[in-house]
C-alpha cells in the first residue's frame, strides 16, 4: 500500500459507515464545485436515520474535511434536528444565534456578527433579505436541507468565505445518496400564550415531502422536495424610549410603548435536483431552490409619552388645559432605589393608540448547473454556472387613535411601579377600550409640517431586490503516488452582485381632520394589556381600513427619505490556485492544502444626496465606486499524531465586505447660509454639513491563525475537541466626521464660497482582535458501561474576547459578540425511543435590532438560556413500519428576549415575552 493510500484510509479509519453517510446527505461545498470521489455513489446499502446516526455522519464529516468545520447532518430524509436551520446552527461550538419574534434568524460565529458571515447553498454565494449581506436563515425551510457546514477556517477553493465563518447549506445528491427513498411528516403547533390579537391564532401547522430515486442503471437520478410551513408567534412587549434624568437626578422612565404582538409566518419551499452521471468521465447536475416568504404582525398597544412628553399649544404659566393648550406631564416620586425611579405618577398623560401591521413577502429563487468532465485519469475540467435573486416587499404600518387631536381631549394620571426585570406596571384613570372616548386621530399632533393638526399614521413601504450571478471554471491535476502531494487546482469565479433599495414612506391624514369613531365594520374586540395592568385598548383592522381608502396618503418629501434610496454593484473577479497536501512526516499523516486567493473588486452605488424638508426638499442624483485587488493565502494542515488524534493549524487572510447600506452613495447635506462668509475652513465652520454612506469603501481584513486538537474514539462515535483562534483585525469599518467635496449640490442659488464641509459616515479604520478558546465534547455513553447504551451527550464551551479601536483610542463593541457560548445537549436513543434535551446560553452582547422608522439599531442584550425538548418513537415492525411520532417543546422555560441601556438592566429598552411552542408531528419514511 503506498503512503497516499495508507493516509487516506487511516484519516477515514473507524467512520466509514459515518463518512459515507455525510457523503450521500451533506456533500461538503467542494462537491458541487470539484469532481466528486470515484466512489461516491458507492453507499446503496446505508441508512441513515436518528440521532445517534446523524451525530456520527457530522463527527465523520468533521474530521475528514481538510479544514476546521462543524457539520450538522439531517436525521433522516426531511428532519433536521430542529424546526428551523439557525437554531440547530446555534447549538454547533463557537455559534449563536440572535431571536427574532422568538425566533432564531441571526447566526453569530466566532464572536462575529450576520454582517461578517457569508452563506451559501451547496457551495454557491446566495443574497439575502434582509437590507444588508447578513443571512435571515429562516427563509430556508430546514426540510429541505440534508446538512449544513460551517467552514471556521477557509481554504482558497471556499468561494465567498466570509471573516467570521462560512455557512454551507446543502441539498441531497441523488446519485450519492443511491436508493429510492420517499419521506413525509407534518406537525401540528401550539403556543401556549394565546392568540393574543383579535383576528389572529395561536394553532399552526407545517408538512413537508421528499422524494429521491435513480434511473438508467443508477446514472440519472433525482430529487424533489416540498415544504410548507404555517408558524404563529405571539410576544407581550414592553418597550421604553429611554431614561432621562428626574427632578432629582435619578434616571426616570422617558416614555412607553408597550404592545401584543400576534404574528404568523407562512412559507412555501421546494427543492429540486437532476444529477446525470453515465460515466467515470461526464458529471453534470442541476439543481434548484425557490421559497416563498409572508410574514404578517398585527401589534396593537399604546404609547405613552411620560417625562419626555412636553407640552403642545399656547401654553402659559403654569401650564393648564385650554383649548389651545396640552400641559406636559407632571411626575411625582414615590420611590427611588440607587439613582432609579421604581415607583411614582405621571398626571397630564395622553395616549397614543397604536394598531399597527408589519407584513413582510419575498421570494427566493436560486438555480446552478455543475458540469465535471474527468478528461484522464490526472486531469479534470469543471464549469458552474449558478443565480440567486430574492425580491422583498415590506409594509410597516402605524395607526394612531386618542382622546382628542392634539390640544383636544380627556388626559390621564397614570402610576407606575418597576419590578426587577425593569418592566413597569401601571394604573390609569380613562378607559382605552371605550370607542365613544378614543377616536381615530392624532393625538399628540406628531407630523402637522405636512398634515394640518397632525398625522393620524405612517406607512412606510420598502422594497429590495438582490440578484447574483456567477459563473465558475476550474481543472484540476492529480499527482501520482511519487510526490508529496495529491492535487493542483486552478480555478476562476467570475461574480455579479445588484442590490436596490426603494424606500417609500407615506403620512396618513384623515380628510377634513377631525377625530371619527372608528367605523363598525371595522371594530375588534378590544386587547387586553393586563400584563402592564392597563387592562384593553381599543383595536380595528388597521391594513383594513388603509386598504378601504379611508385615509388620505401623502408621501414623505422629506431628504431623509429620499436619500433613502440607493443601489450598490459589485463585480467580484475570484482567482485561486490550490496545491493539495497527501505526506507522510515520519510516521504520522499529513494532509492539507496550501493556496491564495486573488480577489479584483469592482463596486459601485448609485442614489441622491438631499436637504430640507417639505416643499423645501432640494436634491440632486449621486455616485460613487471604488476598484481594489486583495490576495488571501491560506494553509490546512492536519497532522495524525497518534490514531484518531488530529492537531490541526491553519493559517489566512479573510475579509468580509461592508455592509450595503454604509457603501451607498446616498446622503442626506444641509447648506447654512449663516456661514457662507470668506475665511470659511471645511473642517470649522464651513457652511456645509451632512451625512450618509460611502461608496469608496473597503472591507474589513484580517489575519487569522487556528489550532485545533481534537481525539476520536468509540469507532467516531464521539470526540473531544480544544480550539483556539486569533483574529488580527487589520481594518474596521466606522463613522467618522470627513472632508467631503460638495461641488454641483443645489444651494438655491446662492453661490458658495467653499465647496468642502464635514460629513459624518463609515469608513476605514484601524483594526484590533478577536480571539477566543472552544472546547466541545461528544459522547455515547456505552463507552462507560454497556447499560448506558443509547445514552449520550454533545457540549461545547467558547470564551471570546477582542479589543477593536477604529479610531485609535476608543473601544468599539462587536456587534454580536458574547463573551461566554455554551450548549449542551443530551439525548436517549435505544428500541424506537429518542429523547433529547438541549440548553443554548449566551452571554450578554449588542444586538442589531428594528429602531425608530424601521433603520437598524444596535442594542444590548441580555444574556438568555433557551431550553427545548422533545421525546420520539419510531415504529419498528409491522404495518407502521418507517413511521414514527414526535413531540417537541421549545422555549421550555419561556425565556425573555430584552435589551437596555447603559449597561443597567434596570434600563430596559425592550422586554419581550413569547410562551412555549409545542410541536406533535408524524413522519413517514419509505
Amino acid at each position: 500500500m503506498s503512503h497516499r493510500t495508507n493516509t487516506r484510509a487511516r484519516l477515514l479509519s473507524g467512520g466509514a459507515i459515518g463518512v459515507l453517510a455525510a457523503l450521500a446527505f451533506a456533500g461538503a461545498a467542494h462537491a458541487q464545485t470539484a469532481p466528486q470521489d470515484e466512489d461516491a455513489t458507492e453507499v446503496d446499502e446505508i441508512i441513515v436515520t436518528g440521532i445517534r446516526a446523524a451525530i456520527q455522519s457530522s463527527i465523520a464529516a468533521k474530521a475528514r474535511n481538510t479544514s476546521i468545520v462543524e457539520v450538522i447532518t439531517a436525521e433522516d430524509i426531511g428532519k433536521l434536528p430542529d424546526v428551523s436551520i439557525a437554531e440547530s446552527l446555534a447549538r454547533l461550538p463557537g455559534l449563536t444565534v440572535q431571536r427574532l419574534d422568538g425566533r432564531g434568524q441571526l447566526i453569530s460565529v466566532r464572536g462575529l456578527g450576520p454582517d461578517y458571515t457569508t452563506a451559501l447553498l451547496n457551495g454557491r454565494e446566495q443574497v439575502t433579505t434582509g437590507d444588508n449581506r447578513g443571512v435571515e436563515f429562516d427563509q430556508y425551510p430546514s426540510e429541505l436541507l440534508s446538512g449544513v457546514t460551517v467552514y471556521k477556517t477557509p481554504d482558497a477553493q471556499l468561494i465567498g468565505q466570509g471573516l467570521g465563518g462560512t455557512v454551507d447549506l446543502q441539498t441531497v445528491r441523488p446519485l450519492a445518496f443511491g436508493r429510492q427513498a420517499l419521506a413525509a411528516n407534518v406537525r401540528y403547533e401550539l403556543n401556549d400564550i394565546g392568540a393574543l390579537n383579535a383576528g389572529s391564532t395561536d394553532e399552526g401547522v407545517r408538512y413537508s415531502v421528499s422524494y429521491i430515486d435513480q434511473f438508467l442503471d443508477g446514472t440519472l437520478g433525482i430529487a424533489l422536495g416540498y415544504a410548507h410551513i404555517e408558524s404563529p408567534y405571539q410576544s407581550e412587549r414592553f418597550n421604553a424610549w429611554g431614561y432621562p434624568n428626574a427632578s432629582n437626578g435619578a434616571f426616570v422612565i422617558g416614555g412607553t410603548k408597550p404592545y401584543v404582538m400576534s404574528s404568523e409566518l407562512e412559507r412555501d419551499g421546494f427543492m429540486g435536483t437532476l444529477e446525470f452521471r453515465p460515466n467515470d468521465r461526464f458529471h453534470t447536475t442541476v439543481d434548484a431552490f425557490y421559497s416563498e416568504f409572508q410574514n404578517t404582525q398585527i401589534l396593537r398597544g399604546i404609547e405613552f409619552p411620560l417625562a419626555w412628553g412636553g407640552s403642545s399649544g399656547a401654553c402659559g404659566t403654569p401650564q393648564v388645559q385650554t383649548p389651545t393648550c396640552r400641559p406636559g406631564p407632571v411626575l411625582t416620586i414615590n420611590t427611588t432605589e440607587d439613582g432609579f425611579v421604581t415607583a411614582g405618577s405621571f398626571s397630564n398623560v395622553k395616549g397614543v393608540l397604536r394598531n399597527d401591521v408589519n407584513t413582510r413577502d419575498s421570494e427566493i429563487l436560486s438555480v446552478g448547473w455543475n458540469t465535471v468532465f474527468n478528461a484522464t485519469d490526472n486531469w479534470s475540467f469543471m464549469a458552474d454556472l449558478n443565480m440567486s435573486r430574492v425580491e422583498r416587499t415590506d409594509v410597516v404600518l402605524e395607526t394612531y387613535a386618542g382622546t382628542g387631536r392634539d390640544v383636544a381631549g380627556a388626559l390621564d394620571t397614570l402610576g407606575f411601579t418597576i419590578n426587577d426585570d425593569g418592566v413597569p406596571r401601571f394604573t390609569s384613570q380613562l378607559n382605552y377600550a371605550d370607542p365613544n372616548l378614543i377616536r381615530l386621530t392624532s393625538p399628540q399632533g406628531w407630523g402637522g409640517d405636512i398634515i394640518p393638526g397632525g398625522q393620524d399614521g405612517y406607512l412606510n413601504n420598502p422594497s429590495i431586490e438582490d440578484e447574483i450571478n456567477a459563473v465558475r471554471l476550474e481543472t484540476r491535476y492529480d499527482f501520482g503516488d511519487e510526490t508529496p502531494f495529491s492535487r493542483l487546482t486552478v480555478g476562476v469565479n467570475i461574480s455579479e452582485r445588484e442590490k436596490t433599495f426603494v424606500n417609500d414612506q407615506f403620512f396618513l391624514g384623515i380628510p377634513g381632520g377631525g377625530s371619527p369613531m372608528v367605523p363598525t365594520a371595522f371594530l375588534l374586540p378590544a386587547t387586553q394589556l393586563t400584563y402592564l395592568g392597563l387592562g384593553g385598548v381599543l383595536s380595528y383592522d388597521a391594513l383594513g381600513l388603509v386598504n378601504s381608502g379611508f385615509y388620505n396618503l401623502v408621501r414623505n418629501p422629506n431628504a431623509d427619505v429620499l436619500s433613502g434610496n440607493w443601489s450598490v454593484t459589485e463585480r467580484v473577479d475570484t482567482g485561486y490556485v490550490q496545491l493539495g497536501i497527501d505526506h507522510m512526516l515520519g510516521s504520522m499523516p499529513l494532509l492539507g492544502n496550501i493556496g491564495v486567493q486573488y480577489v479584483r473588486t469592482d463596486q459601485s452605488s448609485n442614489g441622491f444626496a438631499a436637504s430640507g424638508t417639505g416643499a423645501s426638499t432640494a436634491s440632486v442624483p449621486v455616485s460613487g465606486g471604488a476598484e481594489y485587488d486583495e490576495i488571501l493565502p491560506a494553509v490546512n494542515l492536519i497532522l495524525e499524531m497518534q490514531p484518531d488524534f488530529f492537531a490541526r493549524f491553519a493559517l489566512a487572510r479573510t475579509l468580509a465586505r461592508s455592509r450595503m447600506d454604509d457603501m451607498r452613495a446616498s446622503r442626506n447635506f444641509g447648506f447654512n447660509n449663516t456661514f457662507n462668509i470668506p475665511g470659511a475652513t471645511p473642517d470649522v465652520n464651513s457652511p456645509w454639513s451632512g451625512g450618509g454612506g460611502n461608496p469608496d469603501l473597503r472591507p474589513t481584513t484580517a489575519n487569522v491563525v487556528d489550532l485545533s486538537f481534537e481525539k476520536y474514539f468509540a469507532d467516531r462515535r464521539g470526540y473531544v475537541s480544544l480550539a483556539g483562534f486569533y483574529k488580527d483585525l487589520e481594518t474596521f469599518v466606522f463613522n467618522r466626521n470627513q472632508i467631503f467635496d460638495f461641488t454641483g449640490y443645489p444651494t438655491g442659488g446662492i453661490v458658495p464660497v467653499i465647496n468642502q464641509g464635514v460629513v459624518s459616515a463609515p469608513d476605514n479604520g484601524q483594526g484590533g482582535y478577536i480571539s477566543g478558546v472552544e472546547f466541545a465534547v461528544s459522547t455515547p455513553f456505552d463507552i462507560f458501561h454497556p447499560s448506558l447504551e443509547g445514552f449520550g451527550a454533545q457540549l461545547s464551551i467558547s470564551q471570546t474576547s477582542s479589543e477593536i479601536k477604529p479610531d485609535g483610542q476608543n473601544a468599539t463593541a462587536l456587534p454580536g459578540l458574547s463573551e461566554t457560548v455554551a450548549n449542551l445537549t443530551v439525548y436517549y436513543e435505544n428500541n424506537g425511543w429518542q429523547l433529547r434535551a438541549s440548553n443554548r446560553y449566551r452571554s450578554d452582547f449588542l444586538g442589531e435590532v428594528a429602531g425608530f422608522g424601521n433603520g437598524r439599531t444596535l442594542r444590548s442584550v441580555a444574556a438568555e438560556n433557551i431550553v427545548d425538548a422533545q421525546i420520539g418513537y419510531e415504529f419498528q415492525s409491522g404495518i407502521l413500519e418507517g413511521a414514527s411520532v414526535l413531540f417537541q417543546v421549545n422555549n421550555l422555560t419561556d425565556e425573555p428576549f430584552k435589551t437596555f441601556q447603559n449597561g443597567d438592566e434596570r434600563q430596559t429598552i425592550d422586554f419581550q415575552q413569547y410562551g412555549r411552542t409545542f410541536l406533535f408531528g408524524i413522519n413517514y419514511r419509505y
